[in-house]
């Protein structure tokens, strides 16, 4: 099918990386992280919205009393979700532990609660706020804290993507899902185009379930996820193609996406990519009878 590049190269942005993928250096130094004043914690090189200056100078000893004060004024018109990822210091506070799914569930679940204090990344503040009711409050005690993996799919860069494949496949022939861990706005352009949103452990039956409804898959914003369910389910991986959002057409040609089963979108999780398996080597050869357990957000190898 011939297509007309200038109007894609015309959509091509310039390669950039999202601040949360630059702030990785600064967390998970040591282990077990020590909680230390906000006003040594904010030297860290990772961004908070402005706090009151008595907040930033209290002892961790002091932050406690504060929080555990406040929690008993509000009682049950407040309720704090905490993330696995959060360390004990936060986890001591929270009503209900979980992944980011499950909170969202525990969020919508909570009526009678007038704030949802959640304590994770904004893609599950926006997840718990779409699933609450009106009446309440998502507060997202730093209303900065990102997922690199989500901040790959700009939603701008996503509907361009999108209307260059129904420029060069036609309407109807690719079916998008995108991966829980994706902004609100990626939900809703997949929702709006016939798709669906998964988690890592349903992966492979949303991805079935798509192929019902159109010829190949649009799956965003991990490519890890996307080609490991891919595998599972027997997609030859020269059936799949990476689309690379700062590329015309995502760096493939027409004819490699008709061709292909699955287009998958060039964003990772950047602490799932640290894994190497020269590290699962290591500790084969140290611990001989160990079990390997892999999230398939990791890389296929």
């Amino acid at each position: 099918m011939a297509i007309n590049l200038s109007i894609v190269d015309e959509k091509v942005r310039n390669p950039r990386v999202p601040l949360t993928e630059l702030e990785q250096s600064a967390f998970c130094q040591v282990e077990p992280l020590e909680t230390k004043p906000l006003a040594e914690e904010l030297n860290a090189g990772v961004r908070w919205q402005r706090l009151p200056d008595s907040y930033v100078n209290m002892t961790p000893e002091e932050l406690t009393t504060r929080i555990e004060a406040n929690k008993v004024q509000l009682g049950s018109r407040a309720v704090i979700l905490g993330h696995h990822y959060q360390r004990e210091d936060i986890i001591q506070f929270a009503d209900f532990r979980g992944d980011s799914l499950k909170l969202s569930q525990y969020a919508a679940d909570q009526q009678g609660s007038e704030f949802i204090i959640f304590c994770g990344v904004h893609f599950m503040a926006e997840t718990a706020a779409v699933l609450g009711g009106a009446h309440q409050k998502v507060v997202l005690p730093n209303i900065n804290a990102g997922c690199s993996m989500a901040d790959m799919a700009p939603t701008d860069d996503a509907l361009d993507c999108w209307d260059d494949l129904m420029t060069t496949l036609g309407t109807g022939s690719v079916i998008p899902v995108t991966y829980m861990n994706s902004t609100a706005e990626i939900k809703a352009l997949v929702g709006e185009n016939g798709g669906a949103v998964c988690t890592s452990s349903n992966a492979d039956r949303v991805v079935a379930w798509a192929f019902q409804q159109g010829k190949r898959v649009l799956f965003l914003p991990d490519q890890h996820l996307g080609r490991n369910t891919g595998a599972k389910m027997g997609v030859p991986l020269d059936e799949m193609v990476l689309w690379n959002p700062f590329q015309p057409l995502g760096g493939n040609t027409a004819e490699a996406l008709e061709q292909s089963k699955m287009i998958l979108w060039k964003g990772h999780c950047s602490v799932h990519t640290r894994f190497t398996t020269d590290q699962i080597a290591r500790a084969r050869q140290e611990y001989p009878d160990v079990q390997v357990i892999v999230h398939p957000e990791c890389m296929l190898e």
